[in-house]
């Protein structure tokens, strides 16, 4: 039976039958080593109480899975962080827990499945997961997707965030800014324009759409100039007549079978002196 992967499937997606080394078991808290790389890596204190006070009252209700390790007297974890540290708050000696035989590889991506399923990861965490299939495992960007259930899209875009500025990428994951904000950051070219254009946002309370703005006016981005057509030698001949008849600047402009005429003047006395020119001899 194929390996069932992807989102979406609850604690089956984390534990396919055929693949875990037995039961729930008791395991001591003790026993079970951090997973070196668990994408999460910011746990909201106050939320971790409260999961800690729900467990002195309930236990824990969802097993942690872990994998052996070589010796099979410690287990190292593969998802339920959360949970183990709430346990530990809490007191507990031991956790429930389903022990995997899985790959280094299949860690992060059950690690990602996990934390993606209940929203944990900031939006840098989860690059980092995608960072390390991509390059420590040489997935495309495609198969991470495929692993995780996400789409390409989505995740080729959360890996760009990777390339923000240090005060950037601070800012998005304490959560100053959103990922649309961030994403709009990346058009500009360095971390101090990044860093600048932040101070913009934060300041005035920019929202997505006023920051892509920003962005574009800092790229020095202007709608295409309209493209002038070449005057002919006999239009530049007629506004130079014009020039010297009227004594100032005129500029010809052909539309279709029409056109206008533009005659410049800079100051009152100098509109006067056109006006009678233009009106001598128009009435009597």
């Amino acid at each position: 039976m194929p390996v069932r992967r992807g989102l979406g499937k609850g604690l089956d997606a984390l534990i396919p039958s055929g693949q875990t080394l037995g039961g729930v078991e008791q395991v001591a808290i003790e026993a079970i080593l951090p997973n070196p790389r668990q994408p999460r890596t910011s746990f909201d204190q106050t939320e971790l109480e409260q999961l800690a006070a729900s467990i002195r009252e309930h236990g824990v209700l969802q097993p942690l899975i872990v994998t052996p390790e070589p010796n099979r007297d410690e287990f190292r974890l593969i998802a339920g962080e959360r949970r183990l540290q709430a346990a530990r708050m809490a007191g507990l000696h031991a956790v429930p827990v389903i022990v995997r035989s899985v790959s280094d590889q299949q860690r992060i991506e059950l690690a990602l499945i996990e934390n993606l399923q209940r929203a944990d990861l900031n939006p840098l965490e989860a690059a980092e997961g995608y960072r390390q299939l991509t390059e420590d495992f040489k997935l495309s960007h495609e198969e991470a997707a495929a692993r995780v259930g996400k789409t390409r899209t989505s995740v080729t875009n959360t890996l760009r965030l990777l390339k923000l500025g240090t005060q950037a990428r601070q800012a998005l994951a304490a959560g100053s800014i959103s990922e649309g904000h961030a994403r709009a950051l990346l058009g500009l070219p360095t971390a101090q324009s990044q860093t600048a254009a932040l101070g913009v946002i934060l300041s005035r309370g920019l929202n997505v759409r006023q920051t892509e703005a920003l962005v574009r006016r800092l790229v020095g981005e202007r709608r295409p100039a309209r493209k002038t057509r070449s005057k002919s030698p006999e239009e530049s001949d007629l506004e130079a007549q014009l020039r010297q008849a009227l004594g100032t600047r005129v500029i010809l402009r052909r539309s279709g079978k029409g056109g206008s005429l533009v005659i410049r003047f800079y100051s009152d006395e100098e509109l006067n002196a056109l006006l009678d020119r233009l009106l001598d001899g128009s009435t009597g």
